[in-house]
This record gives structure tokens, sequence and C-alpha cells, in this order.
């Protein structure tokens, strides 16, 4: 293979790949979900290499921003080059994706719509990089050519370089393999998958609600690989209909666990890959768990499991001899509204403390315990929450995370040190840091309301600047620029709850409001659990577009959501579709207060819970709320999967009505607006089977909707022509029912 993966022939500073300036003054939605991206270049994956030498991350085309390369930035010299260019890669050929492939993309987020090379993995020796293409598994040696190491029909997943770099693990026809770099030599660890059984895979629901997206686990010394094994033989199959852009129609027979029926059962094996013997660990009397996450002790002797209640009200942290002999449950989490998981689990390299995230107090904090005594540190406290760790330095004896302390509207990096003490905020510029930290140095990935996100290399002593990556000024080059004149006002606040809780929020505001004129409003929160949508950051959206059409828009972050602490999540327990509406009531009329805001033309819009959101909104508030859009909305709670749904409002099948409570079809007959009702019809989350139950409902009551549909997409509904017809017909729909035109 030509040498098509080493650095351009031209190496390039990455600033140099702003775009530029579009002639154009008047911003339309095509240009906005277009490439390249009107908020200018931006990157994903930042992963500094062991040596710190190289800085890579995955960054779109200029001509299709969904299809991502391989690039580096070297640190000495300063510039950015192309490692690995997907399409020469590919040779021109579309990717073509498995169907397993293609649910855990949509299942994980940042995946959700994008191609190319969406992963990688450094070697721990710092000289080759890991990443999979087109269903194969590739390495490329640094200051040498691609190596592909598979080629095969069948698809290779959830590729990863075991610890010591030694070997390269994946998933293939749902058994666990391993690729010994030196010699080649390919090694089946596990056995025994059938159509139902899978190994080393993560079942859905741990994918789709527990952040889980892999099911295997090597151990630090290579020996061992532990590995889940779920069989979903009694999971319900559910009939889904996929209709298609040609009008055909794919009947798909997909296991999905709605709200009260049998989840996967579900093993955990350590493999050994000397012999490939495997030893089972024991994970207790009670089968219907979830296993949350897996880890090890640093001297790979143990295991270490988070195994999860059904209720989601327990966690119990196992620890595991690794040939499954004894089996310790080293701590226990329990709460009365449900347990949060996280990834905020790390060790010392000598293996003696070990820091871990706990709500134990109603807010998430660091703990430090003495493995030894199990004695226990609080590191953090008080009323406000870490988001996760992002390092933890032996040799300073030092904690890095990121959190909430000075605003849950600003996420920063802080330190502590690990016996605790004093706790430094190290990132400075005001707005929402997503960082990568390295020994001396800490990637961060910055954006606030007038600064599109930037990529910088910054000090770890006390965050000051070394060098840009990405500055993405916005200046005259920037792409945005044309549209600065009329650039909406953005401003934030807050209002009360009904029981004095403050709820933040961001209002749109068009450019040049009219003196006397009333505007049409329009509220767009999420509502939903984890979902937080009020912060210090770049955002160039819909709702900007709304309000450069001439409406004020509110996003207003209810009681239920996140990094607000377990008090203000739990308001929404054995209840959702309650306080949520209230306190948008409650927005709607903070905005009545207003001269320039037309009262009795305000319209409500959101996306998956959001979706719902808005028909709960028209239906229990329709003196409130005149016109909605509603996309791929949840309509009855018993259709969605177990994991979210018991969390919230705990099993179908317990006393009272809170199913009934929590469904819109309790409130229908309150509905008297407009209504565009939009969804996939190719959609494997929240299923059409919703919107379908909905259409019928709404008919049988007489009550008139518009409604929108795309073939063959899924809860994203992706793509930036399918995109651009959405919006395009959501700003209609508003302009008719709102502003009368």
């Amino acid at each position: 293979m030509k040498n098509i993966l080493t650095k351009s022939a031209a190496m390039l500073a990455f600033g140099a790949f702003a775009t530029g300036t579009v002639c154009a003054e008047e911003l339309t939605i095509e240009r906005l979900v277009g490439s390249p991206s009107i908020s200018g270049p931006s990157v994903q994956g930042l992963e500094m290499s062991p040596d710190g030498r190289r800085i890579t991350f995955l960054r779109g085309k200029a001509e299709n921003q969904a299809q991502l390369d391989l690039w580096e930035y070297d640190v000495e010299t300063g510039e950015a080059s192309l490692l690995v260019d997907s399409s020469v890669l590919l040779g021109g050929k579309e990717e073509e994706l498995s169907e397993e492939e293609k649910a855990r993309r949509e299942r994980n987020r940042s995946l959700t719509g994008k191609s190319g090379i969406v992963s990688y993995d450094w070697s721990a020796d710092g000289k080759a990089l890991l990443f999979p293409l087109g269903g194969d598994v590739f390495v490329l040696p640094l200051g040498g050519e691609v190596k592909q190491l598979t080629a095969t029909p069948e698809y290779e997943t959830d590729i990863k370089f075991s610890p010591e770099g030694s070997y390269v693990s994946f998933i293939r026809d749902r058994e666990l393999y391993v690729v010994n770099v030196a010699t080649g030599d390919e090694i089946k660890l596990t056995s025994g998958a059938t159509a139902t059984v899978a190994n080393g895979m993560s079942e859905f629901v741990a994918q789709e609600e527990l952040g889980r997206f892999t099911g295997y686990w090597w151990s630090p010394n290579e020996a061992y690989v532990a590995f889940e094994q779920f069989d979903e033989s009694a999971v319900p199959v559910k009939d889904r209909y996929e209709v298609q852009p040609d009008g055909s129609v794919i009947t798909t027979l997909q296991r999905y666990p709605e709200a009260g029926s049998t989840n996967v059962d579900v093993r955990l094996g350590v493999a050994s890959v000397a012999d490939q013997s495997v030893r089972w660990i024991d994970l207790g009397e009670d089968k219907d768990i979830y296993l949350a996450r897996v880890d090890w002790e640093p001297d790979s002797s143990s295991v270490v499991v988070q195994r999860l209640n059904r209720a989601q009200t327990q966690l119990d942290m196992l620890w595991a001899e690794a040939d499954g002999s004894d089996v310790d449950v080293f701590l226990s989490e329990k709460s009365d509204v449900w347990i949060n998981m996280h990834d905020s689990l790390e060790f010392t390299a000598d293996g003696s403390l070990m820091i871990w995230a706990s709500e134990r107090s109603g807010f998430k904090h660091l703990y430090a315990y003495d493995l030894e005594d199990r004695g226990v540190t609080a590191l953090t406290s008080g009323e406000w929450a870490i988001n996760e760790i992002e390092h933890v330095d032996d040799k300073t004896g030092t904690v890095y995370f990121t959190g909430y302390k000075d605003s849950p509207l600003e996420q920063h990096l802080y330190s502590v040190p690990l016996n605790g003490g004093e706790i430094k905020r190290i990132s400075q510029e005001p707005g929402w840091h997503q960082v990568t930290v390295g020994q001396d140095v800490f990637v961060d990935k910055f954006s606030s309301p007038d600064q599109p996100p930037q990529v910088m290399v910054r000090n770890l002593k006390d965050g000051s600047t070394r060098f840009a990556i990405l500055e993405n000024k916005l200046d005259a080059s920037h792409p945005f620029e044309p549209y600065l004149a009329s650039r909406v006002k953005t401003s934030f606040g807050t209002i009360k709850a009904d029981d004095g809780t403050d709820l933040y929020y961001r209002m749109y505001q068009p450019a040049n409001m009219e003196q006397g004129r009333k505007y049409p409003a329009v509220l767009a929160p999420y509502g939903g659990p984890h979902g937080q949508r009020v912060r210090h950051d770049w955002r160039l959206d819909f709702n900007h577009m709304l309000a450069r059409n001439g409406f004020v828009v509110l996003v207003l972050d209810n009681r239920g959501m996140a990094n607000r602490g377990l008090k203000f999540e739990s308001h929404i327990k054995n209840a959702m579709g309650s306080v949520e509406v209230a306190d948008q009531v409650a927005g709607a009329n903070f905005l009545k207060g207003f001269e320039h805001i037309d009262g009795d033309n305000i319209g409500f819009w959101g996306w998956s819970y959001g979706g719902y959101m808005t028909l709960m909104a028209l239906f229990q508030a329709p003196e409130t709320f005149k016109a909605g859009v509603s996309v791929a909305p949840v309509t009855d709670w018993r259709l969605y999967d177990t994991a979210y749904t018991e969390r919230y409002l705990g099993h179908p099948d317990a006393p009272g009505d809170v199913y009934e409570n929590s469904s819109v079809f309790k409130y229908i007959d309150g509905f008297k607006g407009k209504l565009l009702l939009i969804h996939g019809m190719a959609d494997d989350n929240v299923f059409f089977d919703n919107s379908v139950k909905l259409m019928a409902a709404l008919q049988n009551k007489g009550k008139p909707f518009e409604l929108m549909t795309y073939p063959g997409k899924k809860h994203g509904i992706r793509g930036e022509a399918t995109q651009a017809h959405l919006y395009n017909q959501a700003l209609e729909f508003f302009r008719r029912t709102l502003q009368g035109n």
C-alpha cells in the first residue's frame, strides 16, 4: 500500500483550514446544517500520545463534516498534518456498515451519523495507532506505512490495543478475538455465540441507558480479558417496521426490553490469553441485574465489578479474584431516588488508593479509599457537582477533575490533593471546557456564547495558554462572519419554580427588534434527565434560526435535569410530565411579563424527551401554548426500555397510576392547539409505534394535527438535506401558526 497515511506534503497550520467567506448575508437553514460547518472547523476524539509529543484528533472533511479523518498536531513543531485520509484508504468506495455497527453508532451519540475513522487507540509505547475502517482493522506505525491486520467478510468492532501493546483485540461474529502484533497469530478467546448469545459485547440497554459501549476489559498485565456474555433469548421480540425511501418495508425482529419485560441474562467471564480457559465470576444470587461497569485492580489480581440492581437504587462494587475463587463486596451505594452511573473510578499506580465518585451527599463528589484499611477521605464537598476524573498524578499527589463548582452553567478543570485539601480551578476563561490532561499540559476544547469551539494547549499549573491547535477566531475569515451583523441577542438568567427553586434559562431574541412590535415566542427545552441545555457555550442551532426569523426563544432547564444534584433531579421520580410542564408554564408566564412578547402566540418544540414535553405542554396547558413541533416523542412509557423507564417511573406492575399519569394519552382531551408531529420511520430507540399510537388517538378524538415522517431515518433523523427539510418544515409551521404568515 502506498504511503498515504504519513504526513501530508504541505504541513499546514490547523487554523488555515478555516473556510472561505460566504457571500450571502441571509442565513438559511441549508447553510446552518450544511458543510463546511458555519461554526468553523471542529474536532473530536482528542488524545495525547503517551510521550506527550503529539496530540491526535478526528476532523470532518471540509466538504462533508460527518466523514472523519485522523490528524495529528506536533507539539514541537507546532504544525498539524493529516495522518489518515479515510477516503483514500477506502479507495473511493462508500463505507458499508454492519447492522450491529449501525446500531452501536446510533447508541453512542458522539458517533451517530459519523463515517470514516470514528475511533482510534494509541499503543502503550506511543509508537503506533490503531483504528477501524470499513469493518477491518488497521495499524499505523508512526513514521511508517499502514498495515491492515484483518481483511475478512465479517465486520470487526470494538477494536483495542492491549495495555502493553502486545495484542490487538476485537469482536467478530459476537465472539472475542485477539491478534499477537509481533506474530500476527489470531486467537479466539470465546466460544458459544449464537443468534441470541454474544460474548464480549454490551447489550442494548447497557449502550443506550448505562453509557457502557464495550463488553470486554483487558487486565493490566495482558494475561487475562474479562468479558460479558449475555443471553437475550428471553427478551421480548418486537416487530419493527422500517419504511425505506424507495417505499419498501423492512421487518426487523428486534429484541427490545420494554418497561416491565425481561432483560438479558448476563454473566462475567475471565479468559486466559495463554490457554483460552474461562473462569466465571459469581455475580450473586439475584440474576435480574445490570452489569454496570468492569475494571481491574492495577496488579491484575482482581476484577472490579459494579453490579446494579434492577430498580437502580443500589450499586455494589465487587472485588473478584481473577480465577473466580473469591468475591468480596467492597462498597455499596444506596439511594431512595436512583443511582446515576459514571466512569469516575481510578487507582493510583501502586494500588494503594482508589478514587471514586459518589452522590451519597446529594451531590456528586470525589472520595479517596485507602485500600489497606478501607479508610475514606472526602476530596470534594458542597452543594455543587463534579463531572468526572480527568487524571490522577501519582508523582504530585493530585487529582484533576472537571466540574461545576463555580456555576452549573460552566464546566471547568480543577485539581485537589490526593489526601484532601484546597480545590484549585485551573481553566480560566468563563465558559465550557472539555479537557484531555497530560503530565504538564492539558488540551482544552473550549467554547463560550461569544467564542466558537477552539482547541488550545494550556499549562496544567495555571491554565495559561502554550499554543493554539485550533484558534477558530470569530474574525473576517470565519464562516460565520457574514452573519455577525444580524446575530441574535443571547442572554442568561433565572426564574423561580413554584417551590422557590432557581431555574436557569437562555433567551434568544432577534438582533434588531422594532419598538412597539409584539413578538411570538417559542419554548425549546429538552426537559428530561441528564439533558442540561442551558450552558455558557457556543450554540448555532434551530433556536438561533427561529430568533433570526422574528421569534423570541426561551430554553429553560426545568427541575429533573442534570448537574444540579439529586434533589433537583428527584422531582420527576414516579412523576414524569408533571413538574417539567409546570416549570415551562412558569417560563411562558415569565415571557408574558415583557411588553414586546405576544403572550397569545407562544409555541413549544422539542426532540425525543423534548418531543414528549411538547405534547405534554400542549395537552396540559392549552391556554398557554398555542402550537408545538414534537420530534420523535415517547408517548407511552410502557413502550420504552427497561433501564431508562424503570429508573424514573419504577416497574409498570407496581401499585398506583404512575405510568398512566406520565402518558400523554391521559391529557389528550385538553388539546386544542396546533401540532406538527415528526418521526423517523426506522427509529430503533423511540419506536415509530409511539407516534402511530398518538396519530390513532388524535384521529379518534377528532383532533386535527400535521404530520411529517422520514423514511429510513432513525432517532437522530440524520443527513444535511433531511435535517434542512425538517427545520424548514418546523419554521414554516411556526410562521403560519404563531406569526400568521
